[in-house]
Protein backbone atom coordinates (compact mmCIF):
# COMPACT_ATOMS: atom_id res chain seq x y z
CA UNK A 1 0.00 0.00 0.00
CA UNK A 2 0.98 3.29 -0.70
CA UNK A 3 1.96 5.76 1.79
CA UNK A 4 -0.24 9.30 1.43
CA UNK A 5 1.81 11.57 2.49
CA UNK A 6 0.41 14.89 3.71
CA UNK A 7 2.42 18.66 3.65
CA UNK A 8 1.35 20.65 7.08
CA UNK A 9 -0.11 23.48 5.15
CA UNK A 10 -2.69 20.67 3.74
CA UNK A 11 -3.43 19.39 6.77
CA UNK A 12 -3.69 22.93 8.96
CA UNK A 13 -5.81 24.47 6.08
CA UNK A 14 -8.18 20.89 6.13
CA UNK A 15 -8.85 21.76 9.28
CA UNK A 16 -8.88 25.60 9.56
CA UNK A 17 -11.89 24.87 7.10
CA UNK A 18 -13.56 23.22 9.71
CA UNK A 19 -13.63 26.26 12.04
CA UNK A 20 -17.46 26.68 11.74
CA UNK A 21 -18.69 22.96 12.01
CA UNK A 22 -16.77 23.00 15.17
CA UNK A 23 -18.07 26.58 16.53
CA UNK A 24 -21.75 24.87 15.69
CA UNK A 25 -21.12 21.63 17.36
CA UNK A 26 -20.10 23.71 20.54
CA UNK A 27 -22.77 26.02 20.29
CA UNK A 28 -25.43 22.89 20.31
CA UNK A 29 -23.86 21.37 22.77
CA UNK A 30 -24.29 24.40 25.50
CA UNK A 31 -27.89 25.15 23.93
CA UNK A 32 -29.54 21.76 24.56
CA UNK A 33 -27.62 21.05 28.25
CA UNK A 34 -28.12 24.36 30.05
CA UNK A 35 -27.47 24.45 34.06
CA UNK A 36 -28.16 27.61 35.57
CA UNK A 37 -25.17 28.67 35.31
CA UNK A 38 -23.23 26.70 33.25
CA UNK A 39 -24.25 23.57 31.62
CA UNK A 40 -25.82 20.28 33.19
CA UNK A 41 -24.59 17.30 31.31
CA UNK A 42 -25.33 15.05 34.25
CA UNK A 43 -24.01 11.58 34.39
CA UNK A 44 -26.41 8.65 33.33
CA UNK A 45 -29.12 11.39 33.01
CA UNK A 46 -30.74 13.63 30.57
CA UNK A 47 -27.61 16.10 29.79
CA UNK A 48 -25.10 13.73 29.19
CA UNK A 49 -27.87 11.63 26.53
CA UNK A 50 -28.72 14.38 24.71
CA UNK A 51 -24.69 15.14 24.11
CA UNK A 52 -24.31 11.65 22.88
CA UNK A 53 -27.37 12.27 21.43
CA UNK A 54 -26.20 15.04 18.99
CA UNK A 55 -22.48 13.24 18.19
CA UNK A 56 -24.28 10.12 16.80
CA UNK A 57 -26.96 12.74 14.36
CA UNK A 58 -23.68 14.25 13.69
CA UNK A 59 -22.56 10.95 12.58
CA UNK A 60 -25.42 9.79 10.38
CA UNK A 61 -25.24 13.49 8.78
CA UNK A 62 -21.77 12.26 7.83
CA UNK A 63 -22.45 8.92 6.37
CA UNK A 64 -19.90 7.25 9.57
CA UNK A 65 -20.24 4.27 11.30
CA UNK A 66 -22.14 4.38 14.97
CA UNK A 67 -21.88 1.94 17.51
CA UNK A 68 -22.59 1.60 21.33
CA UNK A 69 -21.42 -0.60 24.04
CA UNK A 70 -22.92 -1.88 27.37
CA UNK A 71 -21.84 1.01 29.07
CA UNK A 72 -23.21 2.78 26.33
CA UNK A 73 -20.15 4.46 25.29
CA UNK A 74 -20.58 6.03 21.94
CA UNK A 75 -18.05 5.28 18.90
CA UNK A 76 -18.24 7.03 15.70
CA UNK A 77 -16.10 4.97 12.87
CA UNK A 78 -14.55 6.06 9.95
CA UNK A 79 -13.70 2.47 8.51
CA UNK A 80 -10.12 1.69 7.59
CA UNK A 81 -8.76 -0.83 4.82
CA UNK A 82 -8.25 -3.68 7.65
CA UNK A 83 -11.00 -3.63 9.18
CA UNK A 84 -9.64 -6.15 11.57
CA UNK A 85 -6.23 -4.07 12.57
CA UNK A 86 -5.70 -1.93 15.95
CA UNK A 87 -7.78 0.78 15.96
CA UNK A 88 -7.01 4.58 16.51
CA UNK A 89 -9.33 5.98 19.18
CA UNK A 90 -9.04 9.77 19.53
CA UNK A 91 -12.00 11.13 22.21
CA UNK A 92 -12.85 11.98 25.72
CA UNK A 93 -15.83 12.33 28.18
CA UNK A 94 -19.31 13.95 27.32
CA UNK A 95 -20.37 14.43 30.73
CA UNK A 96 -20.17 17.84 33.41
CA UNK A 97 -20.01 18.42 36.84
CA UNK A 98 -22.97 20.19 38.20
CA UNK A 99 -22.78 23.62 36.28
CA UNK A 100 -19.87 23.21 34.82
CA UNK A 101 -18.48 24.42 31.53
CA UNK A 102 -19.01 23.36 27.71
CA UNK A 103 -15.95 22.33 26.83
CA UNK A 104 -14.31 20.04 29.41
CA UNK A 105 -14.41 17.10 28.03
CA UNK A 106 -16.83 17.67 25.02
CA UNK A 107 -13.94 19.73 23.07
CA UNK A 108 -12.29 15.81 22.55
CA UNK A 109 -15.13 14.45 21.47
CA UNK A 110 -15.10 17.53 18.65
CA UNK A 111 -12.19 16.97 17.86
CA UNK A 112 -11.77 13.62 17.21
CA UNK A 113 -14.73 14.58 14.27
CA UNK A 114 -13.15 17.34 13.59
CA UNK A 115 -9.96 15.67 12.05
CA UNK A 116 -11.94 12.89 10.65
CA UNK A 117 -13.96 15.69 8.61
CA UNK A 118 -10.61 17.06 7.61
CA UNK A 119 -8.65 14.18 6.34
CA UNK A 120 -11.61 12.68 4.69
CA UNK A 121 -11.86 15.96 2.49
CA UNK A 122 -7.90 15.71 2.10
CA UNK A 123 -8.46 11.81 0.50
CA UNK A 124 -6.79 9.96 2.83
CA UNK A 125 -7.61 6.13 3.40
CA UNK A 126 -7.06 5.12 6.51
CA UNK A 127 -5.40 1.89 7.00
CA UNK A 128 -7.03 0.75 10.20
CA UNK A 129 -10.42 2.43 12.01
CA UNK A 130 -10.42 6.05 13.36
CA UNK A 131 -12.49 6.04 16.34
CA UNK A 132 -14.36 8.77 17.89
CA UNK A 133 -15.08 7.62 21.14
CA UNK A 134 -17.66 10.26 22.99
CA UNK A 135 -16.91 8.29 26.40
CA UNK A 136 -19.76 8.27 29.39
CA UNK A 137 -19.09 9.35 33.33
CA UNK A 138 -16.08 10.68 33.58
CA UNK A 139 -16.81 13.09 35.52
CA UNK A 140 -16.88 11.00 38.90
CA UNK A 141 -18.59 14.13 41.61
CA UNK A 142 -22.24 12.30 40.24
CA UNK A 143 -21.23 8.75 41.55
CA UNK A 144 -18.09 8.98 43.51
CA UNK A 145 -16.38 6.06 40.87
CA UNK A 146 -13.54 7.31 38.76
CA UNK A 147 -13.92 6.42 34.74
CA UNK A 148 -17.37 4.58 34.66
CA UNK A 149 -17.28 4.76 30.88
CA UNK A 150 -13.83 3.93 30.20
CA UNK A 151 -13.59 1.51 32.70
CA UNK A 152 -16.45 -0.54 31.81
CA UNK A 153 -15.75 -0.49 27.78
CA UNK A 154 -12.37 -2.11 28.64
CA UNK A 155 -13.67 -4.60 31.49
CA UNK A 156 -12.01 -3.41 34.42
CA UNK A 157 -14.37 -0.97 36.24
CA UNK A 158 -14.50 -2.13 39.93
CA UNK A 159 -16.61 -4.40 41.91
CA UNK A 160 -19.27 -3.15 43.30
CA UNK A 161 -19.24 0.65 41.01
CA UNK A 162 -22.66 -0.58 40.18
CA UNK A 163 -24.19 0.06 43.19
CA UNK A 164 -23.17 3.53 43.58
CA UNK A 165 -25.58 6.28 44.01
CA UNK A 166 -25.95 8.91 42.17
CA UNK A 167 -25.06 11.86 45.37
CA UNK A 168 -28.29 13.95 43.80
CA UNK A 169 -31.01 10.75 42.99
CA UNK A 170 -29.67 8.78 45.40
CA UNK A 171 -30.50 5.96 43.13
CA UNK A 172 -27.82 3.32 41.84
CA UNK A 173 -25.18 3.47 39.05
CA UNK A 174 -26.90 0.29 37.51
CA UNK A 175 -30.91 2.08 37.53
CA UNK A 176 -29.42 4.97 36.00
CA UNK A 177 -27.42 3.01 33.03
CA UNK A 178 -30.25 1.05 32.67
CA UNK A 179 -32.36 4.01 32.20
CA UNK A 180 -30.48 5.54 29.60
CA UNK A 181 -30.37 1.76 27.54
CA UNK A 182 -27.34 0.46 29.10
CA UNK A 183 -26.97 -3.06 30.28
CA UNK A 184 -25.05 -3.23 33.39
CA UNK A 185 -26.03 -6.44 33.68
CA UNK A 186 -23.46 -7.54 30.80
CA UNK A 187 -20.78 -5.23 32.41
CA UNK A 188 -21.81 -7.07 35.66
CA UNK A 189 -20.75 -10.09 33.98
CA UNK A 190 -17.58 -8.87 33.16
CA UNK A 191 -18.28 -7.56 28.99
CA UNK A 192 -16.15 -5.65 27.64
CA UNK A 193 -16.27 -3.85 24.71
CA UNK A 194 -12.31 -2.62 23.94
CA UNK A 195 -9.67 -5.38 23.98
CA UNK A 196 -6.53 -3.05 24.41
CA UNK A 197 -4.65 -5.07 22.22
CA UNK A 198 -7.59 -3.49 19.57
CA UNK A 199 -6.25 -0.29 20.20
CA UNK A 200 -2.79 1.41 18.90
CA UNK A 201 -3.42 4.48 20.60
CA UNK A 202 -5.78 6.52 22.56
CA UNK A 203 -5.55 10.61 21.84
CA UNK A 204 -7.36 12.84 24.07
CA UNK A 205 -7.97 16.32 23.25
CA UNK A 206 -9.03 18.38 26.81
CA UNK A 207 -8.81 21.74 28.01
CA UNK A 208 -6.52 22.68 30.48
CA UNK A 209 -7.58 22.57 34.58
CA UNK A 210 -5.69 25.95 35.43
CA UNK A 211 -4.32 28.64 33.40
CA UNK A 212 -0.55 27.22 33.41
CA UNK A 213 -0.83 27.85 29.51
CA UNK A 214 -2.23 31.69 29.45
CA UNK A 215 0.23 32.40 32.34
CA UNK A 216 2.79 31.43 29.60
CA UNK A 217 1.10 32.81 26.30
CA UNK A 218 1.20 28.79 25.31
CA UNK A 219 -1.99 27.79 22.81
CA UNK A 220 -1.32 24.22 24.02
CA UNK A 221 0.59 21.37 25.93
CA UNK A 222 1.57 18.01 25.49
CA UNK A 223 0.69 15.76 28.60
CA UNK A 224 3.91 14.18 30.36
CA UNK A 225 1.52 12.37 32.92
CA UNK A 226 -1.63 11.90 34.42
CA UNK A 227 -1.70 11.40 38.48
CA UNK A 228 -3.22 8.95 40.06
CA UNK A 229 -5.76 9.10 42.86
CA UNK A 230 -6.83 7.41 46.34
CA UNK A 231 -9.99 8.65 47.66
CA UNK A 232 -12.06 8.63 50.38
CA UNK A 233 -15.52 10.11 49.38
CA UNK A 234 -17.82 9.52 52.78
CA UNK A 235 -15.28 9.53 56.00
CA UNK A 236 -16.47 10.99 59.17
CA UNK A 237 -15.10 11.71 62.33
CA UNK A 238 -16.66 10.22 65.56
CA UNK A 239 -16.23 12.67 68.80
CA UNK A 240 -18.71 13.42 71.65
CA UNK A 241 -20.89 16.72 71.53
CA UNK A 242 -19.92 18.85 74.48
CA UNK A 243 -20.50 22.01 76.85
CA UNK A 244 -18.63 25.14 74.74
CA UNK A 245 -17.00 25.56 78.09
CA UNK A 246 -15.71 21.72 78.67
CA UNK A 247 -12.04 21.74 79.31
CA UNK A 248 -9.46 20.54 76.38
CA UNK A 249 -8.75 17.61 78.65
CA UNK A 250 -12.22 16.71 78.87
CA UNK A 251 -13.58 17.11 74.62
CA UNK A 252 -13.62 14.38 72.05
CA UNK A 253 -14.05 17.10 69.39
CA UNK A 254 -14.22 15.67 65.99
CA UNK A 255 -13.85 19.02 64.21
CA UNK A 256 -10.92 20.04 65.61
CA UNK A 257 -9.75 16.64 64.68
CA UNK A 258 -10.56 17.15 60.89
CA UNK A 259 -8.68 20.33 61.21
CA UNK A 260 -5.48 18.91 62.51
CA UNK A 261 -5.60 16.32 59.93
CA UNK A 262 -6.06 18.84 56.78
CA UNK A 263 -3.22 21.10 58.27
CA UNK A 264 -0.74 17.70 58.64
CA UNK A 265 -1.90 16.65 55.14
CA UNK A 266 -1.25 20.51 53.51
CA UNK A 267 2.41 20.80 55.59
CA UNK A 268 3.18 17.11 53.85
CA UNK A 269 1.91 18.43 50.61
CA UNK A 270 3.94 21.87 51.04
CA UNK A 271 7.18 19.50 51.87
CA UNK A 272 6.85 17.76 48.72
CA UNK A 273 6.48 20.80 46.60
CA UNK A 274 10.08 22.00 48.10
CA UNK A 275 11.73 19.06 46.83
CA UNK A 276 9.66 19.34 43.82
CA UNK A 277 7.75 16.21 43.86
CA UNK A 278 4.29 17.24 42.76
CA UNK A 279 1.36 15.73 44.22
CA UNK A 280 -1.84 16.96 45.66
CA UNK A 281 -4.32 16.62 48.67
CA UNK A 282 -7.64 18.04 48.45
CA UNK A 283 -10.66 18.49 50.87
CA UNK A 284 -13.27 18.49 48.96
CA UNK A 285 -16.30 17.93 52.07
CA UNK A 286 -15.81 19.24 55.40
CA UNK A 287 -17.89 20.26 57.69
CA UNK A 288 -19.88 19.49 60.84
CA UNK A 289 -23.11 17.59 61.32
CA UNK A 290 -25.98 21.19 60.49
CA UNK A 291 -28.71 19.65 62.33
CA UNK A 292 -26.45 19.36 65.59
CA UNK A 293 -23.81 21.92 65.01
CA UNK A 294 -24.50 25.34 67.22
CA UNK A 295 -22.28 28.28 68.68
CA UNK A 296 -22.01 27.06 72.06
CA UNK A 297 -21.47 22.92 71.35
CA UNK A 298 -18.03 21.22 70.71
CA UNK A 299 -19.04 19.50 67.79
CA UNK A 300 -19.16 15.81 68.11
CA UNK A 301 -19.69 14.38 64.72
CA UNK A 302 -17.81 15.68 61.43
CA UNK A 303 -17.74 15.29 57.46
CA UNK A 304 -15.11 15.23 55.04
CA UNK A 305 -13.75 14.01 51.74
CA UNK A 306 -10.43 13.51 50.43
CA UNK A 307 -8.53 13.14 47.21
CA UNK A 308 -5.06 12.57 47.45
CA UNK A 309 -2.79 12.07 43.72
CA UNK A 310 0.29 11.98 42.90
CA UNK A 311 2.04 11.16 39.76
CA UNK A 312 4.10 8.19 41.00
CA UNK A 313 3.48 5.04 42.54
CA UNK A 314 5.47 5.06 45.34
CA UNK A 315 5.00 8.90 46.15
CA UNK A 316 0.80 7.39 46.25
CA UNK A 317 1.55 5.03 48.39
CA UNK A 318 3.82 6.90 50.79
CA UNK A 319 1.34 9.36 50.98
CA UNK A 320 -1.45 7.28 52.07
CA UNK A 321 0.50 5.71 54.76
CA UNK A 322 1.19 8.99 56.10
CA UNK A 323 -2.46 9.93 55.61
CA UNK A 324 -3.29 6.76 57.96
CA UNK A 325 0.09 7.38 60.11
CA UNK A 326 -1.66 10.81 61.31
CA UNK A 327 -5.37 9.85 61.47
CA UNK A 328 -3.99 7.24 64.46
CA UNK A 329 -1.62 9.97 65.90
CA UNK A 330 -4.94 12.44 65.83
CA UNK A 331 -7.29 9.43 67.53
CA UNK A 332 -4.92 9.58 70.16
CA UNK A 333 -4.48 12.90 70.55
CA UNK A 334 -8.39 14.00 70.55
CA UNK A 335 -10.10 11.20 71.75
CA UNK A 336 -11.91 10.52 68.55
CA UNK A 337 -12.61 7.62 66.11
CA UNK A 338 -12.41 8.26 62.03
CA UNK A 339 -14.23 6.11 60.11
CA UNK A 340 -12.88 6.18 56.73
CA UNK A 341 -15.69 4.82 54.30
CA UNK A 342 -15.37 3.70 50.87
CA UNK A 343 -11.83 3.38 49.41
CA UNK A 344 -11.78 4.64 45.96
CA UNK A 345 -8.47 4.61 43.45
CA UNK A 346 -7.16 5.60 39.94
CA UNK A 347 -4.12 4.26 38.99
CA UNK A 348 -1.15 6.76 37.95
CA UNK A 349 -1.27 7.03 33.85
CA UNK A 350 1.71 7.09 32.36
CA UNK A 351 1.60 9.09 28.82
CA UNK A 352 3.08 6.78 25.61
CA UNK A 353 6.97 8.55 25.68
CA UNK A 354 6.96 8.08 21.80
CA UNK A 355 3.76 9.78 20.84
CA UNK A 356 4.16 12.01 23.55
CA UNK A 357 7.44 13.12 21.50
CA UNK A 358 6.00 12.98 18.64
CA UNK A 359 3.51 15.21 18.70
CA UNK A 360 5.90 18.07 20.41
CA UNK A 361 7.92 17.61 17.23
CA UNK A 362 4.81 18.22 15.01
CA UNK A 363 3.97 20.74 17.17
CA UNK A 364 7.06 22.78 16.12
CA UNK A 365 6.87 21.97 12.39
CA UNK A 366 3.40 23.79 12.42
CA UNK A 367 5.47 26.82 14.28
CA UNK A 368 2.98 26.31 16.96
CA UNK A 369 4.32 26.84 20.75
CA UNK A 370 3.56 24.22 22.96
CA UNK A 371 5.20 23.01 25.90
CA UNK A 372 5.29 19.13 27.99
CA UNK A 373 2.62 19.97 30.92
CA UNK A 374 1.75 17.29 33.84
CA UNK A 375 -1.96 17.09 34.28
CA UNK A 376 -3.04 18.17 37.60
CA UNK A 377 -6.63 16.29 36.77
CA UNK A 378 -7.54 12.65 36.23
CA UNK A 379 -8.72 11.77 32.65
CA UNK A 380 -10.15 8.33 30.70
CA UNK A 381 -6.79 8.66 29.34
CA UNK A 382 -5.27 7.04 32.37
CA UNK A 383 -7.92 4.38 32.56
CA UNK A 384 -6.43 3.40 29.21
CA UNK A 385 -2.91 3.66 30.27
CA UNK A 386 -3.50 1.06 33.20
CA UNK A 387 -4.95 -1.29 30.67
CA UNK A 388 -1.80 -1.14 28.46
CA UNK A 389 -3.26 1.27 25.76
CA UNK A 390 -0.45 3.60 24.58
CA UNK A 391 -1.93 7.23 25.55
CA UNK A 392 -1.26 10.98 25.30
CA UNK A 393 -2.99 13.93 25.80
CA UNK A 394 -2.90 17.82 23.90
CA UNK A 395 -4.01 20.37 26.52
CA UNK A 396 -5.48 23.78 25.24
CA UNK A 397 -4.88 27.02 26.80
CA UNK A 398 -8.10 27.76 29.15
CA UNK A 399 -7.83 31.21 30.77
CA UNK A 400 -10.55 30.45 33.36
CA UNK A 401 -9.84 26.79 34.53
CA UNK A 402 -12.29 23.70 34.13
CA UNK A 403 -15.35 22.74 36.47
CA UNK A 404 -16.56 26.25 36.73
CA UNK A 405 -19.72 28.06 33.79
CA UNK A 406 -16.75 30.40 32.63
CA UNK A 407 -14.29 27.98 30.96
CA UNK A 408 -12.65 29.95 28.23
CA UNK A 409 -11.60 27.77 25.57
CA UNK A 410 -10.62 29.80 22.25
CA UNK A 411 -11.39 28.21 18.97
CA UNK A 412 -8.23 29.00 17.24
CA UNK A 413 -6.52 27.28 20.21
CA UNK A 414 -8.65 24.31 19.88
CA UNK A 415 -8.32 24.63 16.26
CA UNK A 416 -4.25 24.14 16.51
CA UNK A 417 -4.60 20.88 18.67
CA UNK A 418 -7.07 19.68 16.07
CA UNK A 419 -4.10 20.20 14.06
CA UNK A 420 -1.23 18.91 15.65
CA UNK A 421 -3.64 15.51 16.26
CA UNK A 422 -4.83 15.04 12.34
CA UNK A 423 -1.04 15.40 11.44
CA UNK A 424 -0.08 12.21 13.71
CA UNK A 425 -3.00 10.63 12.64
CA UNK A 426 -2.03 11.03 9.16
CA UNK A 427 1.81 9.86 9.58
CA UNK A 428 0.61 6.57 11.20
CA UNK A 429 -2.60 5.48 9.74
CA UNK A 430 -3.19 6.98 6.73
Amino acid sequence: MTKTVLSPAAIRQAVQAERARAERLFRQLAEGSPGHPGIMRDTYGPGENFAHHLIRAYAVEKGLGITTDAAENTYVTWPGQDRAAPRVLMGSHLDSVPNGGNFDGAAGVLAGLIVTAALRKLGVKPACDIVTMGVRAEESVWFQVSYIGSRSALGTLPEGALEARRVDTGRTLAEHMAECGAAPERIRAGERALDPASVRAFLEVHIEQAPALVELGVPMAICSGIPGNVRYPQARIVGKHGHVGTPMKFRADAAMAGADLAMRMDRLWRDHEIRGIPMAVTFGRFHTDSAAHGLTIVPGAFAFSVDIRAYDTSVLAGLEAHFHAAIREIEALRNVRFELGPRASAAVGPVDPAIAARLLTLAGEHEIPAISLGSPASHDSAAFAAAGVPMCMIFVRNENGSHNPDEAMEIDDFLEACTILASWVAEHVC
